[in-house]
């Protein structure tokens, strides 16, 4: 309940960074010039950051975290295997675009929950504790899969929901009812 009641004066206290036509990045919190590395540090402290084109003040942060996210995948320990990115690639200008975002977006939210979960329950554990905790056999850990497996296979579901829903909308509109 916190976060959502301190998620409004978070987006107030956004950190602004300017890119220049130099493509130099600006942060206008400290007054100085960051590399991409460190705007990298600053979305891993969950920094609330927007990044302007310091000419046209048009909303560029999505072009920069993508800059960031190919510069890990090309560093050598990669993410996505060859086949989740032609996946991807293939959804843009598909029907089911906005639906992919989407179920990629609460998967992954989903999924970090579980993680901050995880680790707030194993604090103090020893490496023999997390030996026993991470075996197969663990109930915990066999839990929070089954937990996510739910909530995967829910928002699953409620994508197909909005699909068929559109689809029916779709077809009355064309005069043709199923």
């Amino acid at each position: 309940m916190q976060e959502q009641n301190a998620a409004p004066a978070a987006k107030q206290a956004q950190r602004v960074i300017k890119k220049y036509p130099n493509r130099r990045l600006y942060d206008t919190t400290t007054s100085s010039y960051i590399t991409l590395a460190e705007v990298k540090h600053l979305v891993m402290a969950s920094e609330h950051l927007v990044v302007r084109d310091a000419k046209t003040s048009e909303d560029i942060t999505r072009s920069i975290l993508l800059q960031i996210i190919l510069e890990e995948e090309a560093g050598g320990a990669p993410m996505f295997t060859e086949s989740v990115l032609s996946n991807i690639i293939r959804f843009y200008g598909h029907a089911m675009q906005g639906f992919m975002g989407s179920y990629l977006e609460k998967n992954v939210q989903v999924f970090t929950d579980m993680q901050s979960k995880l680790t707030e329950q194993s604090q103090g554990m020893t490496p023999e504790m997390w030996t026993q905790f991470m075996s197969a056999q663990s109930p915990m850990v066999q839990g929070l899969m089954g937990s996510y497996a739910d909530q995967s296979r829910t928002m699953f579901t409620q994508m197909q929901e909005q699909v068929q829903k559109q689809t029916e909308q779709m077809l009355g509109a064309l005069g043709l009812k199923r």
